[in-house]
């Protein structure tokens, strides 16, 4: 339930619009509501500022309808992540207007508008191969009220696509760089610009990247000092941070 909403049901109460008992059988499922498999927190939007994303990985097609279904009755929009086209069949059965973003394995339902800030979010990948996890982060930062850019393919193999860019990226009030491998695009454009880097390594690399270990490590250690690192493939992390910088 957003703040606003429970400002007008006390508005409500207090105007004598709505008796005592009607506003507590609307308040009583908060803080959280108890589905049996899953506790839904209905509070979130009210202490972080974004409501409950479902993490759609190990749950059925069932119960990631049935959490949905829930947060739809409050007006969410919703975010689903690390989702499967089986899963967003169950929910387009009920939610017409649902999308699926195949290649980034999520699913968005927008109930609600949320103005963006005037800045943006600029995502740079390094290669093709990282394009599952720039959409992941693409779709989260979208859904929670941000312009997003993507400037794709311009790892440090090739120094001169990503300079082709430059001045792009720099207009940019946060930035997200993806990059398997080595990882090194992190400290490139960390030493290029003067906005907060959040850098993603991914698990794209032959055997000696470690399923993407060697690029988070590389990011971890990076001199360019302004590149923080969160968890392999975490698109949805990096997307997720990223938006709370762009609306301070």
């Amino acid at each position: 339930m957003q703040t606003q909403a429970i400002l007008t049901l006390l508005e409500q109460v207090q105007q004598g619009n709505l008796d005592i008992q009607g506003a507590l059988e609307q308040l009583k499922k908060l803080p959280f509501e108890d589905l049996g498999f899953a506790k839904i927190d209905h509070h979130r939007e009210i202490r972080n500022g974004y409501p409950e994303v479902i993490y759609a990985q190990g749950k059925t097609p069932a119960q990631i309808s049935e959490i949905t279904k829930h947060l739809l009755e409050r007006g969410n929009n919703i975010l689903a992540t690390r989702a499967s086209e089986a899963a967003y069949e169950s929910i387009l059965a009920f939610c017409p207007e649902a999308k699926y973003n195949a290649l980034g394995k999520t699913i968005t339902i927008k109930r609600r508008e949320i103005t963006p800030p005037p800045t943006h979010i600029t995502i740079v990948a390094a290669g093709t191969s990282d394009l599952p996890v720039v959409e992941e982060a693409y779709e989260t930062a979208t859904i929670l009220g941000n312009r997003v850019e993507k400037i794709v393919d311009v790892g440090v193999a090739g120094l001169h696509r990503l300079l082709a860019h430059i001045e792009v990226i720099r207009q940019a009030k946060v930035l997200i760089v993806v990059a398997g491998m080595e990882g090194a695009l992190a400290s490139v454009i960390g030493g290029l610009v003067d906005k907060p880097v959040i850098a993603v390594p991914t698990s794209v690399g032959y055997g000696a990247s470690f399923g993407g270990l060697s690029a988070l490590l590389c990011m971890l250690n990076s001199c360019a000092s302004g590149v923080s690192v969160v968890n392999i493939d975490n698109g949805f992390g990096a997307g997720y941070n990223a938006s709370i910088i762009n609306h301070l």
